[in-house]
């Protein structure tokens, strides 16, 4: 993407001073560059996007490390279907979910119904009566008064989201009224009677009531082991349509390159030289970068050989101007880093002393590379002033 974005800048940059293209062409050009602007800039955008799921993805299978390798099997069984099909597929378990549940708040609705109608459920049918009854300090004993009409009325607004939470508050009805009353009274023996009839049906029912949350669970991970494959599936695509749009872009700028260099004037002979000059004032990695281009409208060229012989006057007129582009731009952020670093350099000479004995070798190797593409340079240019002129 930033060799893209550097070539695009290359084309722009080169569009004003190309003197034998008349203005609307040069304005027809402009515009082309313009529109693969925008096209890269929004392929930017979904390439960060890609990105950002697939650090997400990898921060949570780091993070779900144990099991994984039993998921990953099942990954691999399992065909991926598409995220709107995973969506209809949740909307389905969930509604046959919601009907078991239904089935089992009916079944605990039987039992709650035998509890509420025994001969001594009538003290916990309605809220205490705390005036009525001059009971002060029952909220300083109680912390959440309950009792079976609240029960009921939560029950039909569908306020419990599944039966151990109805059996919760059956539980606290009972227990509240043997906290608060002596072990001898009546109500606490009510209480304490009534609470073991219930635990007793409770046990009944409790088989099914795990069985279901297990199903649950197992339907709830399968449901977003599903919908993680399918986004990753949706995530792939989205990878592989950008890739090739990357890859029309880059040809669609490779097409009006060649047509820019066309219509642009030919390099001259002393343009030629003061460029071959110029690339013998690259750091290494900018003169490996700038044989790298060479390389690349050269199959046959060797950029990483040991001894490169470069023949300027063989370049293509693209390749030369590629390279003009990018010298230029290099030289300036040299001078630019020189200017920077200059202090700095001056108030650090130990530090800097310490690092050059420490990096002499990778120095002296790059300075070495660096002698042999010039000496190369040197020797090209001068079987060139050998050939006797036509």
């Amino acid at each position: 993407m930033e060799a893209m974005n550097a070539s695009i800048s290359n084309f722009a940059a080169a569009l004003p001073g190309n003197p034998e293209p008349g203005t609307a062409e040069v304005e027809g050009f402009s515009s082309r560059v313009d529109e693969i602007c925008q096209k890269v800039d929004k392929l930017e955008e979904r390439v960060n996007e890609i990105e950002q799921f697939y650090n997400n993805s990898s921060k949570k299978q780091a993070s779900n490390s144990k099991g994984s390798s039993v998921v990953k099997d099942k990954e691999k069984e399992r065909h991926v279907p598409s995220i709107r099909k995973q969506q209809q597929e949740a909307s389905r378990r969930e509604k046959a979910a919601e009907k078991r549940m239904e089935e089992l708040m009916r079944q605990f609705g039987t039992i709650l119904r035998n509890i509420t109608q025994h001969k001594w459920a009538w003290p916990f049918m309605q809220p205490v009566d705390v005036k009525g009854l001059g009971l002060d300090d029952y909220y300083e004993v109680i912390d959440k008064p309950m009792d079976f009409s609240t029960i009921k009325k939560q029950m039909e607004a569908k306020e419990y989201k599944n039966v151990r939470e109805i059996c919760t508050d059956v539980r606290l009805v009972f227990k509240n009224a043997m906290k608060y009353n002596d072990e001898r009274s009546d109500v606490h023996v009510m209480a304490k009677t009534l609470l073991a009839k219930f635990e007793e049906k409770w046990l009944q029912l409790l088989p099914k009531v795990t069985e279901e949350e297990k199903r649950r669970e197992e339907e709830e991970a399968e449901a977003q082991l599903d919908m993680q494959l399918a986004q990753e599936a949706a995530h792939a695509k989205m990878a592989r349509d950008a890739s090739n749009e990357l890859y029309e872009v880059d040809m669609h700028l490779e097409e009006l390159r060649e047509i820019i260099v066309q219509k642009c004037r030919k390099t001259s002979t002393e343009e030629k030289r003061k460029l071959g000059v110029a690339l013998t004032r690259l750091s290494p990695e900018d003169l490996s970068k700038a044989l790298e281009i060479v390389a690349q409208s050269n199959s046959g060229f060797q950029a990483t050989a040991e001894e490169v012989d470069l023949d300027i006057d063989a370049q293509s007129e693209c390749t030369l101007w590629r390279l003009k582009f990018f010298v230029k731009d290099a030289l300036e952020n040299q001078g630019k880093s020189a200017a920077n670093t200059g202090g700095d350099n001056n108030n650090n000479n130990d530090n800097n002393n310490k690092n050059n004995n420490n990096s002499s070798i990778n120095n002296n190797n790059n300075n070495k590379r660096k002698r042999e593409i010039c000496d190369a340079l040197a020797k090209t240019a001068k079987k060139k002033n050998k050939k006797p002129s036509a």
